[in-house]
């Protein structure tokens, strides 16, 4: 029988946990969503912006004939780069019908808008302009009350919170990495310093300390992702501290030392690799405490900025429409969130779980 190596082995342990699998399928989807929301979306302008008040606050599954009228200026339309990040500029004035019966004399066109069925309206044609197209837009959850696409809105949130996400937590590791590491190796007045700045930072309340970081630095996404980041550090350095604390003295970085190895080398090179399932659970949980608190900060008003779409912004747009007979507008964003969470924490405990040499034996 072929020996089973340690990789091989916190492998099979993690796989044979089905919610930590399940919930690694939804993140990777989830990211895939992220990197590809624009081509996934049905709303393909910038920040799935489109507005078409008219159809304002209809349930999911609503369907409505769009009239596409083409716009005098337009600029070029974007590459396929371009679109992946940006989205695509509307060449079109979205007008909604009642109906599809459209007629054109001259260089007239009579329709029915949606709001006003009983009366036709008129759009006058200019020279050389094609007749516009109709189309019917399916909206799979519904519009929110500038009616916007909720669909769409709700995947390029998943781009702002797991990119936030994804940034904080390497700020993160970044800082209480080197941090924890050189005060639980050098010990003395560098642990002290180290120490310090630790239990300051953690007598802060995190909520606080982002507002206060985000009010100093301005609004903006770039600002959020920065202001999670720099709270979330201490979690990381006060375990790293801790682990090396317990690994210096070993007999491996007793050997290490005896050959000669400089104190940088044994940190970086042997013990901090001895770290890397620790750090991997708590990158777990501090992703989802990133996004709960980018969600909280753009409920909030101080996170990413509309016309953005953020499901902290949109819980913060459509929660009053829940007692108004309008639950789906706040429970789409709020469910998002819940599981987007959950499935973060369920993959951290699996993490831990199949780390954990005493449950396997």
């Amino acid at each position: 029988m072929e020996p089973v190596s340690t990789y091989q082995n916190f492998g099979q342990r993690f796989r044979s946990n089905l919610r930590a699998r399940l919930a690694a399928c939804f993140i990777g989807l989830a990211f895939f969503i992220a990197i590809f929301a624009y081509f996934l979306a049905p709303d393909h302008t910038p920040g799935a912006n489109n507005q078409i008040p008219e159809i304002a606050l209809q349930p999911p599954g609503f369907r409505v004939a769009i009239l596409e009228v083409p716009l005098a200026r337009f600029t070029e339309k974007n590459n396929w780069w371009q679109q992946l990040w940006n989205g695509q500029p509307n060449a079109f004035r979205s007008v909604p019908l009642a109906d599809t019966k459209i007629r054109q004399q001259h260089d007239m066109l009579y329709f029915h808008r949606f709001e006003n069925p009983s009366q036709e309206s008129t759009l006058l044609l200019e020279t050389g302009q094609a007749v516009p197209s109709i189309h019917t837009n399916y909206y799979a959850l519904g519009t929110d009350k500038y009616g916007r696409c909720t669909l769409s809105r709700l995947l390029l949130g998943f781009r702002v919170s797991l990119f936030v996400g994804a940034l904080a937590v390497l700020i993160s590791l970044s800082i209480g990495l080197v941090a924890g590491a050189l005060g639980g190796f050098f010990g003395g007045r560098v642990d002290a310093l180290v120490l310090l700045v630790v239990n300051t930072v953690w007598s802060i309340p995190t909520l606080l300390l982002v507002f206060a970081i985000v009010l100093a630095l301005g609004r903006g996404i770039g600002i959020v992702f920065l202001a999670v980041g720099l709270t979330m550090w201490v979690d990381v350095a006060r375990m790293v501290r801790g682990q090396v604390l317990a690994l210096r003295d070993l007999p491996f970085a007793e050997a290490a030392k005896s050959m000669g190895f400089s104190r940088m080398r044994i940190l970086f090179v042997h013990l901090l690799p001895n770290l890397l399932g620790p750090v991997m659970v708590i990158a777990a949980g501090n992703f989802a405490t990133a996004i709960l608190l980018e969600s909280g900060l753009s409920y909030l008003g101080f996170g990413v900025q509309p016309p953005a779409p953020s499901w902290g912004s949109m819980l913060n747009e459509n929660y009053g429409y829940a007692l108004g007979g309008k639950p789906f507008m706040a429970l789409v964003p709020a469910c998002t969130i819940a599981l987007t969470v959950l499935a973060f924490n369920l993959v951290g405990n699996g993490l831990r779980d199949a780390l954990d040499v005493k449950s396997a034996i």
